[in-house]
């Protein structure tokens, strides 16, 4: 079942009553009420909205990603559910036992994916990508040759190259990198859900290793969806005359991402359903019954 995604932008109390999520609008005086069990995530973004500990209990009883926003509507952090799985705590010592020649290997099929991923929506628009093709081919283990960089230096360079001059990707870089940097941070939760529920902790990684990062694992995982994100941003750049700014509509059309058709397994899937293939494959894979992490082709 495709859980929904929820945003909250102006003030409202949140509680529960009888396995149903309550939202109050004390401006308007009027409530409105959603199955718990039908939510996957929660974007609060205004700062006078409140939440009763009962539906949070509740919410992360039913995997939902409670995601907040700053004070620029950027989300800023995350809660999730820490008993996600029967066996947890078996899950994380099968994790953290991981090797190093073992989250090489990891780290190797996520790049490959990645770049892979990317060449197809370049190719798809009709630029070059036989060099992207062989570095991905050429990708060794935990990337000692940084093709990942090579990839996305090229990859960045050509994709809106038609539509935005001397574009350069960067979280305070100018525009579109707002909608991209809405994107990711509404991909990163998906995934982020996917792996609690996995019964796997999203801060402890294959690759990524900041001690600041408390979703280190959530990075590495979604890296082959980023360009799905890319691939939306891109629609939206060539429908939109303004996009400076990062209106409520926007958010609507970056609020699809967890519902995008993606193909996995040879199968078409939402981008949310298929976030769960990866990551319980990710988990076979920590425990040696598998050797190939499911990601999606673009």
């Amino acid at each position: 079942m495709i859980k929904r995604t929820l945003l909250f932008s102006n003030p409202a109390h949140l509680s529960v009553r009888k396995q149903q999520m309550v939202v109050s609008y004390p401006e308007e005086k009027k409530e409105a009420a959603v199955p718990i069990e039908d939510v996957g995530i929660i974007i609060l973004e205004h700062r006078q909205i409140t939440l009763s500990h009962a539906l949070i209990s509740h919410l992360l009883g039913n995997n939902t990603a409670l995601v907040t926003c700053d004070s620029h509507h950027l989300p800023q952090g995350m809660m999730l559910n820490l008993n996600g799985h029967s066996e947890q705590q078996e899950h994380f010592r099968t994790q953290i036992a991981a090797t190093e020649a073992m989250k090489g290997r990891f780290w190797q099929q996520t790049i490959k994916a990645k770049i892979r991923n990317q060449a197809a929506l370049l190719s798809a628009n009709g630029l070059e990508v036989e060099n992207m093709e062989r570095w991905a081919r050429k990708t060794a283990s935990a990337d000692p040759d940084n093709f990942e960089a090579r990839a996305a230096a090229w990859y960045w360079q050509k994709l809106f190259v038609d539509l935005i001059k001397n574009f350069k990707r960067g979280r305070f870089e100018g525009e579109p990198n707002n909608l991209l940097n809405y994107g990711y941070a509404i991909l990163r939760s998906v995934i982020a859900r996917s792996l609690a529920g996995s019964g796997l902790l999203p801060s402890f990684g294959y690759h990524h290793r900041n001690k600041y990062n408390a979703y280190c694992l959530a990075d590495d995982v979604m890296e082959p969806y980023r360009p799905y994100v890319d691939q939306l941003v891109l629609e939206i750049v060539r429908s939109e005359s303004d996009y400076g700014t990062l209106t409520t509509e926007l958010k609507k059309k970056l609020l699809q991402v967890p519902v995008l058709d993606v193909k996995i397994g040879g199968q078409t899937s939402p981008l949310m359903l298929a976030a769960q293939q990866t990551t319980g494959s990710l988990y076979k894979c920590y425990e040696k019954t598998q050797k190939t992490i499911r990601f999606p082709e673009l």
